[in-house]
């Protein structure tokens, strides 16, 4: 019977927010007699014991409410959300980074962490300096780490600085040896955030796998957070989905996988002109975008094989953006697991407009959709000149369901991979 390493009752974990009143002109008098008023406020909170806010509104934020699980020893646990679910605070709890508000959380073994570029690491010491210092953080005697020492330098691969300052280390060095740490000083449970994006491919590749053997081959626990859910796939066995602070969904990793995604699709559709999470220099604003059929009927669903038109409509704020040299349009087309599929341009199809209305629409045609079924999403980005004018991640999506793309009656499934291709296949004895 496997052995309960983690068990979370009731968890929860609060934060207290602040909210400045809103700035008015004050009469010298009025700020005087403000400050006084707010440094006998601290004072007395400070005397009470009660927490200090700024400003004069503060808010309760449940970062985590009333969580309730259990993690079984050599379990791989993929902990899946939109930004602001909870899922940094969740590791940071089970880490003993930061403490719950209510609840309690059991734990058998050592942990060993990675959360954030800096953690862990003093900058002041060398990378030498501070593999000892974790490994005595995590209860290891020095005996214990020197044997796991060239392994650990081995892997990050950062033996020619090893006796320089971290503080000195790009972010990428650091995570390289932050993570060979964590990995290599023989813990029970090893706790991964996102940080890892910070590191090249190959590097990330390592990573993923020294997760696998810690797990299948070594019986450790591993909980892994990412956005990236072609590398929970890979590495998971299990996955939580968090909502707002709440554990919404467990399972296995798929079944967790796809109700995140068939639950994901809250992304703003025809409000584009109201969206403040968006970069460039303006002279063009995107204030929609859709996909459609060929007949113009807007649709969210579509089949392997149809037809479909992106659509994105826009207004030229700058007047002098209507003669150009050069506008480019791009969707970034990303697949079922977040990653990115292609760059739709109309520069890339020999398609260079010059004469541009103040007011109108691009429409990227795509004919016999090679996609597999899935949820597809989007970026858009306008560029005038090659500068930026508006870039917009997110902007919309469309859901593709199995079709007869290949016009024999089987649907293809939908683990099969994110495109199709039509083949022709011989068989010939061999001469």
């Amino acid at each position: 019977m496997a052995q309960t390493v983690i068990k979370a009752e009731n968890l929860s974990k609060k934060y207290i927010i602040g909210h400045e009143e809103k700035a008015r002109y004050k009469t010298f008098r009025e700020q005087v007699v403000q400050q006084a008023h707010n440094f006998y406020s601290r004072t007395r909170q400070l005397i009470t014991g009660k927490m200090v806010v700024e400003g004069d509104e503060v808010e309760d934020f449940w970062a985590l409410k009333d969580l309730n699980f259990e993690i079984e020893q050599g379990d791989r646990v993929g902990i899946i959300g939109r930004n602001g679910a909870g899922k940094s605070t969740l590791l940071k709890v089970l880490s003993r980074i930061t403490e719950p508000t209510t609840g309690k959380i059991s734990i058998k073994g050592r942990i060993a962490s990675l959360l954030e570029v800096g953690t862990g690491f003093h900058p002041e010491l060398t990378g030498r300096e501070n593999i000892f210092l974790n490994g005595a953080i995590m209860g290891m005697s020095r005996a214990e780490i020197k044997r796991k020492f060239d392994e650990i330098v081995d892997f990050s691969g950062v033996e020619k600085f090893l006796d320089t300052p971290v503080k000195r280390y790009s972010s990428g060095m650091y995570v390289r040896l932050a993570f060979s740490v964590a990995a290599h000083l023989e813990p029970e449970i090893l706790v991964v955030d996102e940080v890892l994006a910070v590191g090249d491919a190959e590097f990330q590749k390592k990573c993923l796998g020294k997760m696998q053997d810690v797990s299948a081959s070594e019986g450790r626990t591993v909980l892994f957070v990412s956005h990236n859910m072609l590398a929970i796939q890979v590495l998971c066995n299990k996955g939580f989905v968090l909502n707002k602070g709440q554990l919404v969904y467990r399972g296995n990793n798929n079944d967790a996988i796809n109700f995140y995604q068939s639950h994901a699709v809250t992304l703003p559709k025809d409000n584009l002109a109201v969206r403040k999470d968006r970069m460039g220099g303006g002279a063009i604003r995107f204030i929609s975008s859709w996909a459609e059929t060929p007949e113009h009927k807007i649709s969210e669903t579509f089949f392997s094989g149809d037809n479909i038109q992106v659509v994105a409509e826009y207004h030229a704020t700058d007047p002098t953006v209507q003669k150009l040299s050069s506008l480019q349009i791009a969707f970034a087309l990303t697949g079922p697991f977040g990653e990115q599929l292609a760059d739709l341009t109309n520069v890339s199809n020999g398609n260079n407009w010059t004469d541009v209305p103040a007011k109108g629409k691009v429409i990227c045609k795509l004919p016999r959709v090679p996609l597999n079924a899935g949820m597809y999403r989007y970026n858009i980005c306008a560029r005038v000149n090659n500068i930026i004018e508006d870039f917009i991640l997110d902007a919309g999506y469309f859901v593709i369901e199995s079709g007869d793309f290949f016009g024999t009656g089987i649907l293809p499934g939908s683990d099969q991979g994110s495109f199709l291709f039509k083949q022709d296949w011989e068989l010939q004895p061999a001469s």
